[in-house]
């Protein structure tokens, strides 16, 4: 059985790649780093088409997990909006756009965190 630490963290993902997918995020991408850092369980990385889509995708992440209970600790890039930082805590999204994400490819520097199936986290 998982821990309530780790249930919350889960039920954070699914509310903001939900939220994530109705606004057409692209290549959603969960990664667990619990194991590996202490700054966070979870980055989820997605991207989008343009500065617009890329605010729609934070404001509906922020606004879903904060009808939620989940409180915003800090937001970075959001006017420039090519490379969007949200930090709830367990869970840190990294919201892209195509050229910047794959610029920086946090999966890559990441990858000794264990890559989570999206499908699966939401069932």
């Amino acid at each position: 059985m998982a821990d309530s630490s780790e249930m919350k963290t889960k039920e954070m993902a699914k509310i903001a790649i939900k939220a994530m997918e109705d606004k057409k995020a692209e290549d959603i991408r969960v990664i667990d780093i619990s194991q590996v850092s202490v700054i966070a369980d979870y980055f989820i990385i997605a991207n989008g088409n343009n500065r617009s889509q890329i605010q729609a995708l934070s404001d509906a992440v922020e606004e879903a997990l904060g009808r939620a209970g989940y409180p915003l600790k800090q937001k970075e890039g959001y006017h420039n909006a090519n490379w969007v930082l949200l930090d709830f805590g367990d869970v840190i999204f990294h919201i892209f756009d195509k050229e910047n994400r794959l610029f920086y490819d946090l999966e890559r520097l990441w990858f000794d965190g264990k890559t989570v199936d999206v499908k699966e986290l939401m069932l």
